[in-house]
């Protein structure tokens, strides 16, 4: 009996103690911080509900949000990135207009969009790169990158294209988690190109508003930031948990909004009210003589009429011989079979099948090759990082069928051809021949160098900016529609100048001969 009583007495107190830790947890989450400090568990690192197991024991169970001294080492520096850079840059962006400032917000949340994707990775196994888990972690960022550059599509006319340029290239840095070969390289590649548009800010607005200066700075800042942060962290690229939990999971672990920023510091006052109840299901009734047509028809009974062997036939009506054509040549001059009352008027001609839309026909993989002496860039679609090409004086390169992507070459290639291509941006430094545009709308091409020709043929939007060095370019256009070319100002104190291509010409004739001239536009 004693022993008994010693055992209870024993249970109880395990009990009173899971119950008093459960409240210390309770009070904890739902007081100010301040009011809380003395009420913290001596053991407790997460925040969260408590249950009671067989034993009577209390078990903490996580409530879908870490407690700041849980975070690994990696987001800790990370959120000190976010705070320390990354803020910073973002105040400086609000600072210069709506649309800047949108854009900026779209960058800082495609950040934090980064940060679950690194809490996936600390907690989870690495899905296979294929699969559409690994998709669903990107999902977010990825979308957060589109956003982005979806700011720069939409105000490519927009005084601050330069801005706007800058931090579209430059978002592309947060991809460096799909690389596993030294990615803090990737980070400083990308950097290198977005800082084109940002000297181009810094000499658009020097001596007049310091903003865009600190604004430009700030980036740099930040990717530098970043740049060293994985250097230091994720040197071979982005580290999964060997051991962990599966990807799926961890997803919804990191759902909350604790996953995607940074902790804040709590707040007092209760807590927020439960959800809506869900609206009641819809009963939809179905057509029972549908379902008894479909049951009827279906492979089973076929399968089990061809199962009777020969009495397989044993329901066909019996063909008389007089009945037969081929016996009988003169019913082959009657009328034809009449229609059946039940069977509408007579069958018409069938519809020519339609032709399969772009989206549903088969998508072929990316490809990039030095074939001899030629590039082949093909099937790139909405990249967001520029193809890089290091060419030399003896290659030329062709682009054909790709959509939403820029192309840098760095060197001095022969020539480029350009085919079937929409929303494609090139920049060269310099070419020994031509840049050729073939059937193709939304066309950019950038000269850093010398170019001595550019040649247009159907192409439906495009614009050609020159360098102080390419000014002697000839560019021929034919079938084309809306074409500007930009010329670099003449002096530091100038603007760029963009010119458009005529495409109305007057046609008269003038001594026997055809005498073509531009319409010139008044008003």
């Amino acid at each position: 009996m004693a022993a008994a009583g010693m055992n209870n007495l024993t249970t109880l107190i395990k009990r009173l103690e899971a119950a008093t830790s459960r409240l210390e947890d309770i009070a904890s989450t739902s007081q100010p911080e301040s009011a809380t400090k003395g009420l913290q568990p001596s053991g407790a690192a997460v925040t969260g509900a408590a249950s009671v197991n067989g034993d009577g024991v209390g078990t903490h169970q996580p409530s879908g949000a870490l407690a700041a001294e849980d975070l690994p080492r990696s987001i800790e520096d990370f959120d000190a990135l976010l705070q320390d850079d990354l803020k910073p840059f973002s105040d400086l962006g609000q600072k210069l207009g709506s649309v800047i400032g949108e854009q900026t917000a779209l960058f800082e949340k495609a950040f934090k969009a980064q940060r679950r994707v690194l809490l996936v990775a600390d907690k989870a196994k690495e899905p296979d790169p294929g699969s559409s888990v690994f998709l669903d972690v990107l999902k977010e960022l990825t979308k957060g990158i589109e956003d982005v550059n979806g700011v720069r599509d939409r105000n490519r006319r927009s005084p601050e294209e330069n801005h706007l340029s800058m931090l579209a290239d430059g978002v592309s840095i947060l991809a460096w988690v799909t690389y596993k070969h030294k990615p803090d390289e990737y980070v400083g590649e990308v950097l290198s190109g977005a800082k084109m548009y940002g000297n181009r800010v810094l000499s658009a607005h020097k001596d007049k508003d310091k903003v865009h200066a600190d604004y430009v700075s700030g980036f740099v800042r930040l990717c530098e930031s970043l740049k060293s942060y994985i250097k230091e962290n994720y040197p071979r690229g982005l580290s999964w948990k060997p051991n962990g939990i599966p990807a799926e999971q961890a997803l919804k672990d990191t759902s909350s909004d604790a996953f995607s920023a940074p902790p804040a510091p709590s707040a007092g006052g209760p807590p927020p009210p439960p959800p809506p109840p869900m609206p009641p299901a819809f009963d939809i009734p179905q057509d029972k003589s549908l379902s008894n047509q479909s049951s009827s028809g279906d492979m089973g009974a076929v399968f089990q009429d061809l199962n009777k062997g020969e009495a397989v036939t044993a329901g066909l009506k019996k063909v008389d011989k007089s009945q037969m054509t081929h016996k009988n040549p003169s019913i082959r001059t009657q009328a034809p079979v009449p229609v059946r009352s039940d069977s509408g008027s007579s069958r018409g001609k069938s519809p020519a099948p339609n032709k399969k839309p772009s989206s549903m026909r088969t998508k072929k993989p990316p490809r990039k090759e030095l074939d001899g002496n030629k590039w082949l860039i093909e099937n790139f679609e909405n990249e967001s990082a520029p193809i890089e090409i290091n060419a030399e004086r003896q290659q030329s390169i062709l682009v054909t069928k790709c959509q939403g992507t820029a192309l840098r070459v760095h060197g001095k290639a022969n020539a480029i051809a350009i085919d079937n291509c929409t929303k494609f941006d090139v920049i060269v430094d310099s070419l020994v021949s031509s840049v050729e545009v073939v059937n193709s709308a939304k066309f950019q091409l950038q000269v850093l160098g010398t170019l001595p020709a550019v040649q247009l043929d159907k192409v439906d939007g495009a614009i050609v900016y020159l360098s102080k060095e390419s000014l002697q370019t000839e560019i021929l256009t034919s079938n084309c529609t809306s074409v500007n070319i930009t010329l670099p100002p003449a002096t530091e104190a100038d603007d760029s100048t963009e010119c458009p291509v005529p495409e109305q010409f007057k046609t008269s004739v003038v001594d026997g001969k055809l005498v073509s001239e531009i319409v010139k536009q008044e008003g």
